[in-house]
């Protein structure tokens, strides 16, 4: 054997170990009940399931392509090796069926995954009139308030800045969210400065708070747990402490969690263009005449 060979299987063999090596590591970091889930996490709210669903079927066609395109790779590989055909390979041009192949066949593929995207992705946000709650939730630089609109009560976050909160303080979370399991919820989202984006990810799901306009979603919490939430769009300078929590209870507990809020006095709601500067140095509202911050 030549030394150009002895290179080239040397080469092959650290390539493979390589990979192998990757391989493992990646592997190992997942759980037997996380792998099928495929780097998700585990969906806390029926909508979630469907969410889940588009993402492993999409991950399983993605595989079945590469498996087919690494397998003809290697076909090639190996059949047109020199070793078993010595010189030059006779050359193949202007193949017209293979050429409209390799065209057309990925507008397909790329059809096929927007239309079941587009099909999912409308039905998540579609609003109906079977819900049971609603929750207006108002993202404001850098915390958030949640209005439960039947129950005629809010609670608002002390915004996450230099001067209330320290950078270093991780154990800041943010306001709760309470929400009844398996009872259907309406989110309304707005923002009286600039565009935010409310995302649990344990909801699988995420929507922009914007100024001027209010989007709207409907989820069914499925799971009791408390979840972590976040802004998901750049906002300013406390971008990243612009947390807070879901709470996902009985209903008995969450008629509990509203009876407490009147209690401290936090009755009404919180309205969108309420004076954010209040907020960030943790004092209360003004309701004179409902013209003020909460009617």
């Amino acid at each position: 054997m030549d030394a150009n060979a002895t290179r080239t299987s040397i080469t092959r063999r650290a390539c493979f170990g390589l990979s192998a090596a990757i391989l493992s590591v990646t592997l190992a970091g997942c759980s037997a009940q996380e792998m099928p889930r495929l780097g998700m996490p585990d969906p806390a709210t029926v909508e979630g399931n469907s969410m889940l669903f588009l993402w492993q079927t999409s991950w399983i066609a993605a595989l079945i392509v590469g498996a087919i395109t690494w397998g003809l790779i290697a076909w090639a590989v190996v059949a047109y090796s020199r070793r078993r055909r010595p010189g030059y390979p006779e050359q193949t041009r202007y193949n017209m069926p293979i050429e409209i192949l390799y065209t057309v066949l990925p507008f397909i593929m790329i059809g096929v995954l927007f239309y079941f995207t587009a099909r999912d992705e409308s039905r998540l946000t579609r609003v109906s009139n079977d819900y049971a709650h609603t929750v207006n939730v108002v993202g404001f630089r850098w915390a958030w308030t949640f209005n439960y609109v039947e129950e005629k009560a809010y609670d608002i976050g002390v915004p996450a800045n230099s001067n209330t909160n320290p950078p270093t303080d991780a154990s800041y979370t943010g306001p709760t969210l309470w929400l009844p399991v398996n009872e259907k919820t309406r989110f309304v989202l707005s923002s009286p400065d600039v565009i935010h984006s409310f995302f649990v990810p344990a909801f699988l799901f995420k929507m922009d708070v914007m100024p001027g306009r209010n989007n709207q979603f409907e989820l069914t919490p499925n799971k009791l747990g408390t979840y972590a939430g976040k802004c998901a769009e750049l906002c300013g300078i406390d971008h990243s402490r612009m947390l807070f929590n879901v709470k996902v209870v009985t209903k008995k507990e969450y008629l509990a969690h509203i009876a407490a809020l009147k209690a401290r006095g936090q009755s009404g709601q919180v309205k969108s263009s309420f004076n954010t500067s209040k907020a960030s140095k943790g004092q209360g509202f003004t309701t004179v005449g409902g013209k003020g911050d909460v009617q």
